[in-house]
């Protein structure tokens, strides 16, 4: 398991941010509301600082953000890296050609794009988003970019829900997370 040092004071700071809420998208659900860590300029920046920190010297040369928050974490880790930021979109929300990966969720299906040439072959690319739940988006990201040619380095996201096990989904490729669910 991969994780962030427990003993860094910004942890604490970080999960003291992340607002919980109950039954929202719908009953039964405990939505964890990354919103809130944005309002906090100091939580926000430690949780930026905390990635950049760990891939800063792993040769990333891709920084993939999956919709819509990975849209919020991944840009700012890309620029202080010196990667591009590729992002992974809904159906039909980019122009020009894409290539798409489709997945199955709890409740339905979905599908993730990507412009094709927006990665090339060989590139050592890291895909991030603000949760893993049962770990399926992940896995859609990282099958478009292997799709593509690049190699999955890791996967990051800022809050991991351990009880949906997605973690287990990921077939041994490395997640690091900051905090876990409350």
């Amino acid at each position: 398991m991969s994780s962030c040092k427990e003993d860094d004071p910004r942890i604490d700071g970080i999960q003291s941010r992340i607002r919980v809420v109950p039954n929202f998208p719908k009953p039964g659900i405990m939505f964890q509301d990354i919103t809130t860590v944005l309002l906090d300029p100091k939580a926000f920046k430690d949780t930026i600082d905390l990635f950049v920190e760990r891939y800063k010297s792993k040769n990333i040369t891709v920084v993939a953000g999956i919709e819509a928050r990975g849209f919020i974490f991944g840009p700012p880790i890309a620029l202080a890296i010196g990667a591009k930021f590729v992002p992974l979109r809904k159906p039909k929300k980019l122009p020009g050609k894409v290539i798409r990966e489709e997945y199955d969720l709890e409740y339905g299906s979905d599908c993730l794009e990507m412009h094709v040439g927006a990665v090339e072959s060989e590139e050592r690319a890291l895909v991030v988003d603000d949760l893993i739940a049962t770990g399926g988006t992940l896995c859609a990201a990282m099958n478009l970019l292997e799709r593509a040619g690049a190699e999955v380095v890791e996967c990051a996201c800022v809050i991991e829900i351990p009880d949906l096990k997605g973690r287990d989904r990921l077939n041994g490729k490395p997640l690091f997370v900051l905090v876990e669910s409350r």
